[in-house]
């Protein structure tokens, strides 16, 4: 069985959709620092778990390990 070039291709993505989530987030950083600390908590959480897992990386998983995208 030969190697799925689908994994490291999808760990790559992966990075780099963490580094620009990252760069989104410092950048708000003032904005988003000056709020009460639940929304900050809300925020982040939100940004968190909805942007990043459920939205692409799920999807990106998905398709690592069968090549489809549902």
């Amino acid at each position: 069985m030969t190697p799925s070039w689908r994994k490291p291709v999808g760990m790559l993505a992966m990075l780099a959709l963490i580094a620009i989530w990252v760069v989104l987030v410092t950048s708000l950083s003032r904005i988003v620092g000056q709020w009460h600390w639940l929304l900050q908590l809300g925020f982040y959480l939100v940004t968190g778990i909805v942007w990043l897992w459920i939205l692409p990386m799920r999807r990106m998983l998905l398709w690592m390990e069968t090549g489809r995208w549902r």
